[in-house]
């Protein structure tokens, strides 16, 4: 089989709603309110270490803790609210991260409106990919006086040479819209085409195989490498491989 016709199959296969329920993404999925979905799909995403079902039962404390509202907590929380989530940890994320992550949140939304509007800064429909976005996000996160260096390693940037798996999972999950169930196309500013494929030790193994990827370094250069060599087969939703890239990397397919 070329690999044209493998990825696409590969790619039908993985996005199906059953994939939902062992992976991060089901943690969104939890959530109607746009809002909802877009905060705590930006917290499984960055909380996306380790194995899944303990990111996945972290990201439901963390949902308890929000009182099953994160957008309302968000925005209207009092300090002593703030006692139980300043005990969270998972693995190098701990309290003093996500009360900072909390407080910026709530600038973000109150100061542009969105996190869509937030990682869209510097981006217009002639942009190659998101990069000057994710660096922007980097720069309006930790735009503060609070800023706590420590919580800078978990929002990556291009600036960084990091190839920011995490933040291009989160964006694929909100951008994307193909009317499979898993991702959710909630976001219109940024266009599938302009996102990165994310790249974890799965999706660079299987992409190695396949001779998408020739370096063995896993950065951004890496990333915006493998995204256009994806291109060959859809130029318009080259991201949509990642389900294929990561489905065969999780099953050993090769």
């Amino acid at each position: 089989m070329d690999i044209a016709s493998l990825l696409e199959e590969k790619y039908l296969q993985y996005n199906q709603v059953n994939f939902i329920e062992n992976d991060p993404i089901l943690i969104p999925h939890l959530f109607s309110l746009k809002e909802d979905i877009e905060i705590m799909g930006f917290f499984a995403s960055i909380l996306a270490w380790g194995q899944r079902i303990t990111i996945i039962n972290k990201c439901k404390l963390l949902i308890s803790l929000f009182d099953n509202a994160p957008f309302d907590f968000i925005l209207n929380h009092e300090t002593k609210d703030l006692t139980q989530i300043s005990k969270f940890v998972h693995r190098t994320f701990n309290g003093t991260d996500l009360l900072y992550t909390i407080y910026i949140l709530k600038q973000i939304y109150t100061q542009h409106g969105s996190l869509e509007n937030a990682f869209s800064i510097g981006l217009n429909t002639e942009s190659e990919n998101i990069e000057m976005g994710l660096n922007n996000f980097k720069k309006l996160f930790s735009d503060s006086e609070f800023y706590p260096q420590r919580t800078g390693k978990h929002i990556a940037s291009p600036l960084q040479k990091s190839a920011c798996k995490r933040l291009c999972m989160y964006l694929r999950w909100m951008v994307r819209n193909d009317d499979k169930g898993v991702d959710f196309g909630l976001w219109t500013k940024i266009k599938p085409s302009q996102l990165i494929c994310p790249c974890d030790v799965h999706v660079d193994r299987v992409a190695r195989h396949l001779g998408l990827l020739q370096t063995n370094k896993t950065d951004w250069n890496a990333a915006v490498t493998l995204t256009q060599n994806l291109k060959t087969y859809d130029a318009q939703d080259p991201v949509k491989y990642d389900f294929a890239l990561f489905g065969m990397g999780v099953e050993r397919y090769f």
